[in-house]
C-alpha cells in the first residue's frame, strides 16, 4: 500500500471511496483507470485473511476478463460446472450457457482482495489503511469526511463499508427488510474423509441441512449446517470444530472426520435492501447496499458488478462528460437487481431452513420438476474477442455490415471522440450478433444500442 506521513498526506481528491473489500478495490480501480483521482479509506490494517465469500460467478468472470484481468482469477481457483438452488437435490448446470465462463469459480475472498488490491496499486490508488470514517457530511460542494488519520473532502463519496455501513447511516438512507431468523454454523475445515466425487454436497431432511464443498486450496472444505433442533442460535455464540462434527455426523450419519479449522463462524439470513443508491453526492454499493443469506455465494458478485456499473458513469460526471443525472441510473438499474437478490435468497432460505414435512415435500416437488458461447471477432484481420476491445473501460462502437451507414443511437451527452470505434467481422458461431449491423457498448460491457442489418 501507500504510505503517508500525517504531513505529507494529501486530503482532498475527486472521489472517496469507504471500504477496501472486493467492491470498493474495484470500484476504485475502475474510477483511476478512467483517471480519475479517487482514494480508498478502510479501517483494517490489512486485507481480509478470511475466506468469507467464496463464489465468483461467470458473468464477474467476464467483467474481469474485459479488463484483461481474468487470468490471475482462474490460476488461482477451483471451476464447478454446477451449482445447487435452495440446497435442492437438483443441480443447475452451466455448459449452456453462452459464456467463456460457464461455470463458477471458488477462490477465497482473501485471494480475490489479494489480487484486486495489486490492480489497484498498480494503478496508483492511493489505499489509506488504519483510516476509520466517524463522520460524514455533505453540502453542495461536496463530502466531508472525518477520520481517524484526520479530515478528507471530495465531490463524491461511495459507500462500500459493508453491512453496519457507516456512510450509510450517516446518509440518512433506509435500509428495511428483515432481522436474521435462522442461524447457520459455518466452518472451512479439513476433512479426513470428504464427500465422495470430490463435488458438492447438499442435504436437507427432518434433522437439519448440511452443504459442503472443496474451496479450491486442495486442503480445505466448507461446511455449513443448520441443527433443527437449535436453529436460532444467537450469531456471536463460538462455534466450534466439535460442534460443527456432530451437526454433520447428526443430519447426514456420517462421520466426515473433521480435523483443523482455519475459519469458524455464523451467519444468519437477515435481508435488507437500502432504499436508494444514491443520496445527492453519496453512493452506495456492495453489502452497504444490499445484505442477505449466503445463498449461491451472490453477494459478492452483485457487490462487484454494482462498482462497475457505477464506475464509468461516475467517471464521466467527474470529467463533465455526462451530466449528474447519469447517476441517478446507477439506481434504477442496481436496485432492481438488490430487489431479485433480496427475493432470491429468501425463497432459498425457505427451501433449505424449513424442515417440516410439507415443507420437505416440496423439496421433493421442486427436485422432480427442475430434473424435467464467446463471441470471437475479427478486426482489422487480426483475430480478437470483445474482451480486448475493453480493457481500457472505453466507449466502444462496433461496425459488423460496412454497407450500412446507420448507427446506433448515442446518448445526447456522449461525445463521439471519446468512444473507439472498430470495424469487424464474426468469425465462428455467434448467436448474439445474428443479423446486428453494429453495436454500440457501454464501457461495463453492457449493450447501450444495436442497429440491425
Amino acid at each position: 500500500m501507500l504510505d503517508f506521513t500525517e504531513s505529507s498526506m494529501k486530503t482532498s481528491y475527486d472521489v472517496l471511496v469507504c471500504g477496501a473489500g472486493p467492491v470498493g478495490l474495484w470500484l476504485a480501480c475502475e474510477l483511476k483507470l478512467a483517471r480519475i483521482d479517487v482514494a480508498v479509506l478502510d479501517r483494517r490494517p490489512v486485507r481480509t485473511t478470511e475466506s468469507r465469500a467464496l463464489a465468483i460467478h461467470g458473468r464477474t468472470l467476464e467483467m474481469f476478463g474485459l479488463r484483461g484481468c481474468a487470468g490471475d482469477f482462474l490460476g488461482a481457483g477451483r471451476k464447478i460446472p454446477m451449482m445447487e438452488y435452495g440446497a435442492l437435490n437438483t443441480r443447475l448446470v452451466f455448459s449452456s450457457f453462452e459464456s467463456r465462463f460457464p461455470f463458477t469459480l471458488f477462490l477465497r475472498q482473501t485471494r480475490t482482495e489479494e489480487f484486486l488490491e495489486k490492480r489497484a496499486l498498480a494503478l496508483g490508488v492511493p489505499l489509506l489503511r488504519e483510516t476509520e470514517v466517524t463522520q460524514v457530511a455533505e453540502n453542495e460542494a461536496g463530502v466531508h469526511v472525518t477520520t481517524s488519520r484526520g479530515p478528507f473532502s471530495a465531490p463524491w463519496l461511495v459507500g462500500a463499508d459493508g453491512a453496519r455501513s457507516l456512510v450509510r447511516h450517516q446518509a440518512g438512507i433506509g435500509f428495511d427488510g428483515f432481522d436474521g431468523r435462522v442461524t447457520a454454523m459455518l466452518g472451512d475445515v479439513v476433512l479426513a474423509k470428504p464427500p465422495e466425487g470430490g463435488g458438492i454436497l447438499s442435504m436437507v431432511n427432518a434433522r437439519g441441512a448440511l452443504m459442503m464443498s472443496p474451496l479450491g486450496d486442495d486442503v480445505h472444505h466448507r461446511v455449513i449446517a443448520i441443527d433443527a433442533a437449535r436453529p436460532s442460535v444467537e450469531k456471536d455464540t463460538p462455534l466450534t470444530v466439535t460442534e460443527l462434527a456432530s451437526a454433520a455426523l447428526k443430519i447426514s450419519g456420517k462421520n466426515y472426520e473433521m480435523g483443523e479449522a482455519s475459519w469458524l463462524s455464523r451467519f444468519t439470513d437477515a435481508t435488507r435492501l437500502a432504499s436508494a443508491y444514491r443520496k445527492g453526492r453519496i453512493l452506495l454499493a456492495g453489502d452497504a447496499a444490499h445484505i442477505h443469506a449466503p445463498m449461491g455465494g451472490q453477494g459478492l458478485n452483485v457487490g462487484l458488478q454494482d462498482a462497475m456499473n457505477l464506475g464509468w458513469k461516475l467517471a464521466m460526471v467527474v470529467r463533465k462528460q455526462a451530466p449528474e443525472s447519469l447517476l441517478d441510473t446507477y439506481h434504477s438499474e442496481r436496485r432492481p437487481v438488490g430487489q431479485m437478490l433480496f427475493d432470491n435468497t429468501l425463497a432459498q432460505v425457505a427451501l433449505a431452513t424449513d424442515f417440516t414435512p410439507p415443507n420437505l415435500s416440496l423439496r421433493n416437488t421442486m427436485n422432480d420438476v427442475l430434473s424435467f458461447p464467446d463471441v470471437d471477432l475479427m478486426i482489422d484481420t487480426q483475430p480478437a474477442t470483445l474482451y480486448d476491445c475493453m480493457k481500457k473501460g472505453e466507449w466502444v462502437h462496433i461496425a459488423l455490415a460496412p454497407e450500412k451507414r446507420d448507427d446506433p443511437a448515442f446518448p445526447e451527452w456522449l461525445k463521439p471522440d471519446i468512444v473507439k470505434y472498430i470495424r469487424a467481422r464474426c468469425v465462428g458461431n455467434s448467436p448474439s450478433f445474428t443479423g446486428i449491423a453494429s453495436v454500440l457498448i457501454r464501457p461495463d460491457g453492457y449493450v447501450h444500442s444495436v442497429t440491425t442489418a
